[in-house]
């Protein structure tokens, strides 16, 4: 839109001729008149410039006498008659208004959605049409402070359903309010207008009576919430205002309704409401008493007024049994035997209103009121245990103008089981807004999943909802609720760590532990809350977990850092040759021996300002605890044997190194600063689904450090010096590259062939140790045979006939 300062254009009325002044502006116009003949574009002028004299312009005459063309201002003044003026006076229109129209609908399909989109479980008709009926409650209570003959027909004040399990039919009455004939017209023949909205508007414009706060409803389209599971629906109301009583009558594939006078003497009600709803053929199961009471058990448990069902009930009794003639002709003989009436037991089955639900919850009661034993007991209905439990007092909490309460529990076992950490359908917050449910079905609105294991209920009188109540939509106010109940939780749960008994910290670890782990993976803003929770086995510790504050209480004055080592288990852990150097100097090492445990702790980085170090990875720094003259003389013996093994390993390793952490053992395989330990590694082949492509990527560097004061590495250097090319050294080598593979946590790409290695070993050295050469057995039994051969007997020489 073209907008000019008063500067720019000037009109004013001349005494005499009525003549228009355009007052010099900035830009450039020609002087040409327009062309008369082009009706349309005189048109299009005239209406240009009666934006600049409010309207009052020819179009036929102004234009030409004013020479106004191209769109454009000159910085030349133009003058018209005072005749033409006069005629432009007398003949100016204003442009034609903008057309206004309604938005349309058509209503059956507008019904359609309300009931078969709007809502994603069948159950919450009822929930809704009991929502709608304490609200209708509500306001009799509330009107009838200022005007008591309003409840003074009925003065009980309670809702009754009825359940008719062979016609399908339920009916609920309320004795609230009521509405005359045009607040049904109002409140059920307009959809989306909600009656109590208005009431609480009329209430919040009455600045002197305050709100009622307990008044439910919101977007009115609860009611049509009937049609979800019937296909008629009746409404029979009568309001105190009115005399007359008036039924409503509407289905479910209809866009019109009727509205009548109650004649029936026996449908007559002294006040409120009565709702019969007809039930579709494949809906006719919610009209079993049982089901009904259970779903005011689950959606309406806490309404503010008392809910009765109509439910089958029995007695037992005892009753007379007819006598057995026989035994009766046998009792007639005998005149002097007392005859007893016989009698037994039976269960008399009667049909009675009976209460439902409980008008007082207990987070709404003042904590100091609550005794354990009701905790207990309300803790048992919430998560249908027998266990106790750890419980932490009502809380009530305040951002801007909503409100909201809470009680939580820590359960002291996990229900799911203690592998079940990352269920994300774990059902544990109750949601209710203004007492009545709405859903426990979150995915990390209200609590983030690693405190799944937490139960509890929420209940608040504003929360942004969307229409059908379902769904928690996404706001300041809730991001605020969820901060608040998880640093409750982390209260209580640190309560518990501080408990002097401390098995009570130990079970509830061995429980929940894993959670809370997986919390410092997911939930960078609590780290400061989880790291004190968290617990370890160590090397000074093996049997007891312990703190990261008792590891830092217990560390070195040197020490600058928290050592840790992975593993999968303890046994592992402890005689890892990681650990040599390190428990020499009597520097603790915590053991991660959980397969979540080196996530966690690489996730965490640090406490209290000391970094978390791996042992088992390159670059350990061990601070004032290295040796820096004997580092440069062992780097100047073993430099050369260093680069001679890492030439005969070639790419398996990144380099060779002299060792710091190791006193024991000849040789260690460490991983790359950046890349997976041998533990990770593990783990996630085991995840990799065959898909090897990560895998090798995140191996990084391995480095092959050795320990100089080993005898083997000393013979290695020696071979080194004296036949770099000896084929035996070779094979000790690569035998020695494997021994440290195993050793260190890592798994050989060719067991076979390691097994092959060692077995070949073993044979050079046990030759002979316990064995002859194989020729002398032979030997030993050549020599046997000629002893025997020397032995053989001697025959002495025997004369005959005097000679010999």
């Amino acid at each position: 839109m073209l907008r000019l300062s008063k500067r720019s254009v000037s009109t004013f009325l001349r005494s005499g001729d009525r003549s228009f002044r355009v007052a010099k502006a900035a830009t450039s116009i020609s002087r040409s008149s327009p062309s008369t003949t082009d009706a349309k574009r005189v048109e299009t002028e005239a209406r240009w410039f009666s934006s600049l004299t409010n309207g009052k312009c020819n179009k036929t005459e102004s234009l030409p006498h004013l020479n106004m063309t191209n769109y454009r201002f000159t910085g030349y003044r133009y003058e018209s008659s005072a005749a033409a003026a006069a005629a432009s006076d007398s003949s100016s229109q204003a442009p034609p208004p903008a057309e206004k129209f309604e938005y349309q609908a058509e209503v059956s399909r507008l019904m359609d959605l309300i009931v078969n989109s709007l809502y994603s479980n069948k159950e919450v008709f009822l929930r809704e049409l009991i929502s709608n009926a304490s609200d209708a409650l509500d306001k009799l209570r509330y009107l009838s402070v200022t005007n008591p003959e309003l409840s003074k027909v009925a003065a009980d004040l309670d809702i009754r359903i009825y359940a008719d399990k062979e016609n399908g039919v339920i009916t609920l009455t309320d004795s609230g309010i009521g509405m005359t004939r045009q607040e049904i017209v109002d409140c059920l023949g307009t959809i989306a207008q909600s009656g109590t909205a208005k009431f609480l508007k009329a209430l919040k414009d009455n600045k002197d009576a305050g709100g009622d706060n307990n008044l439910i409803g919101q977007f009115g389209v609860g009611f049509y919430s009937a049609f979800l599971v019937a296909d008629r629906v009746t409404v029979s109301t009568k309001s105190p205002k009115s005399d007359k009583q008036y039924v409503w009558e509407g289905e479910a594939d209809s866009s019109s309704y009727t509205i009548k006078e109650e004649t029936d003497p026996q449908l007559m009600i002294p006040r409120g409401t009565r709702i019969t709803l007809h039930l579709k053929r494949d809906d006719k199961g919610f009209a079993d008493p049982e089901r009904v009471q259970k779903l005011v058990k689950n959606y309406s448990q806490f309404v503010s007024f008392p809910i009765y069902t109509w439910q089958e009930k029995g007695y037992t009794k005892e009753v007379e049994v007819d006598d057995d003639p026989a035994e009766s002709k046998k009792d007639d003989q005998d005149d002097q035997t007392e005859r007893k009436k016989k009698t037994k037991k039976v269960v008399e089955r009667y049909w009675d209103w009976e209460l439902t639900n409980e008008t007082q919850p207990i987070w709404l009661r003042n904590s100091k009121e609550v005794i354990a034993e009701e905790y207990n007991e309300f803790y048992r209905k919430l998560s249908t245990s027998i266990w106790t439990h750890w419980h932490h007092p009502t809380s009530q909490l305040r951002y801007g103008e909503v409100e909201f309460r809470s009680i939580l529990y820590v359960p002291p076992v996990s229900p799911m089981g203690k592998d079940d950490v990352v269920n994300q359908k774990t059902k544990n917050i109750r949601l209710y807004v203004k007492r009545v449910f709405i859903s426990d079905d979150f995915d990390g609105e209200l609590f983030p999943r690693y405190l799944s294991f937490i139960k509890g209920v929420v209940d608040s009188h504003d929360l942004p909802l969307n229409v059908s109540r379902e769904i928690l939509q996404e706001s300041r106010i809730v991001r605020f609720m969820k901060k608040r109940l998880v640093k409750k939780a982390f209260d209580m749960i640190l309560g518990i760590s501080l408990s002097e008994n401390r098995e009570d910290y130990e079970k509830f670890w061995e429980n929940f532990g894993k959670h809370l782990k997986l919390g410092c993976i997911e939930d960078r803003e609590n780290h400061k809350r989880l790291a004190p929770l968290l617990r370890f086995f160590s090397s000074q510790s093996e049997n007891d977990m312990i703190s990261l504050d008792e590891y830092v209480e217990n560390m070195k004055a040197e020490q600058k850092a928290i050592y840790y080592i992975a593993s999968d288990s303890i046994t592992s852990a402890k005689n890892a040759p990681f650990l040599e150097k390190l428990l020499e100097k009597e520097l603790e090492v915590l053991y991660l021996v959980e397969p979540i445990d080196e996530v966690a702790i690489q996730s965490l980085k640090s406490y209290k300002d000391k970094d978390f170090i791996d042992i088992s990875k390159e670059d350990l720094d061990l601070g004032k605890y290295k040796n820096e003259e004997k580092e440069a003389a062992v780097k100047k013996e073993f430099g050369q044997t260093c680069d001679w093994i890492k030439k005969r390993l070639g790419d398996k390793v990144a380099s060779v190194q002299i060792s710091s952490r190791l006193s024991s053992s000849p040789c260690v395989l460490v991983s790359g600063k950046f890349g997976w330990s041998a533990n990770m590694e593990r783990l996630m082949k085991a995840q990799s689904a065959g898909d090897t492509t990560s895998l090798e990527f995140m191996k990084g560097r391995r480095v092959f450090e050795i320990n100089p004061d080993h005898s083997i590495i000393k013979n290695i250097n020696a071979a080194y010096k004296s036949n770099p090319n000896d084929e035996d050294a070779m094979r000790a080598i690569d035998l020695m590259y494997d021994a440290a593979l195993v050793s260190s946590g890592f798994t050989p790409e060719n067991p076979a062939e390691l097994g092959g290695k060692i077995y070949e070993m073993m044979g050079i050295t046990l030759s002979g140790k316990w064995s002859s050469p194989e020729f002398q057995p032979q030997q030993h039994m050549a020599h046997s045979g000629n002893a025997e051969l020397l032995e053989a007997e001697v025959v002495e020489p025997v004369e005959v006939d005097g000679k010999k």
